[in-house]
């Protein structure tokens, strides 16, 4: 079984920033891919940011890119989303997923694996 659990949501004012994190336990990640998702209120979960295991190859979301990026520490089995300039608009539960293969996917029905999510809310 694999387990995801994100950390660092919270109340972050318009222009902040915050830096969630995602660790993976329960198996070896080698051939992993792990994005970043996002879902809010009466909307469909959104394609954030994703990035293979090696970390050699990552994916965004055009309308975030310059804001937020993607990165991981294969140490700890450990990826992150620094988020810049948040926006009321950023409010949302990010989740983290696995996936398995080599190359980074924003589709979520490829993921096998989901975290429980963490709580971003931007205020203006």
């Amino acid at each position: 079984q694999v387990q995801l659990v994100e950390s660092g949501g919270g109340l972050v004012q318009d222009g902040g920033s915050l830096r969630l994190s995602c660790t993976a336990s329960g198996r070896t990640f080698s051939s992993y891919v792990m994005g970043w998702f996002r879902q809010a209120p009466g909307k469909e979960r959104e394609f954030v940011a994703a990035i293979s295991w090696t970390g050699r190859s990552t994916a965004q979301s055009d309308s975030l890119k310059g804001r937020f990026s993607i990165s991981k520490d294969n140490a700890d089995n450990t990826v992150y989303l620094q988020m810049n300039s948040l926006k009321p608009e950023d409010t949302a539960v990010y989740y983290c997923a696995a996936a398995r293969g080599l190359r980074p996917t924003a589709t979520p029905k490829t993921y096998d694996y989901w975290g429980q999510g963490t709580q971003v809310t931007v205020s203006s």
